[in-house]
């Protein structure tokens, strides 16, 4: 099957985190930045890296970027490329377009051109901490729309030796355990039904709000 293919243009410190987690998550990552010294930083950690200037329509075109799954338009203080980035990607087709807003004004201008999601990422953030100091299990918390959510939650010792089957969680709760971090470092991507969750393992988990919830309280201390 064919793995998601991920675009991230500007690999500052928001999109370099961005696009290594995506990486670590097994998808395909190409990242874009016109500094050379980022993207040689930078290339150990994606499927792709390439020195570019992301305002140029021929060289955003020539790296095939209409086939990816979705593009991030993470460039910094420079709004007027991030504006241009993201026009162009929307006239190349990438099929969806997300794009870094660092105010109010910036962002509304990436609705108006058409940006299928605008991030604001310090605000974003007051959002995950917010979750993750709600919930000592939840480790990590990213919303993909109004209804659905990506986290990482940390294994407890009530559910510790157990197998995802018995844990069950799409039949009980909705949700999917998609990847499976154990104590020895090992990752597991689209791990089996009969993979064990030890104590401390990380869970990377997929579904609606409340599923995941739902799932969390069950599996909590």
């Amino acid at each position: 099957m064919r793995k998601n293919q991920f675009a991230v243009i500007g690999l500052g410190r928001f999109g370099a985190s961005l696009a290594r987690e995506l990486y670590q998550l097994g998808y395909e990552v190409l990242g874009v930045d016109r500094d050379e010294e980022r993207v040689s930083e930078m290339s150990p950690y994606l499927t792709h890296a390439v020195v570019a200037e992301a305002i140029d329509e021929e060289v955003l075109r020539s790296l095939g970027l209409r086939n990816f799954d979705c593009g991030v338009v993470a460039i910094g203080s420079d709004v007027q490329a991030s504006i241009m980035t993201a026009i162009l990607l929307k006239d190349i087709g990438v099929k969806m377009v997300v794009a870094k807003a660092v105010s109010k004004i910036h962002g509304k201008v990436l609705e108006k051109i058409g940006v299928d999601r605008v991030v604001f990422p310090e605000r974003d953030m007051g959002i995950r901490v917010a979750h993750q100091l709600g919930s000592p299990n939840l480790l990590d918390y990213i919303e993909l729309s109004s209804e659905y959510t990506i986290a990482e939650l940390r294994a407890t010792a009530r559910i510790a030796g157990q197998t995802l089957r018995q844990l069950n969680p799409r039949a009980r709760y909705g949700c999917s355990v998609v990847a499976l971090f154990n104590k020895s470092g090992k990752v597991s991507i689209a791990p089996s039904a009969d993979d064990i969750v030890d104590e401390n393992d990380i869970m990377v988990v997929i579904g609606m709000n409340d599923q995941i919830e739902s799932f969390e309280e069950a599996v909590g201390n």
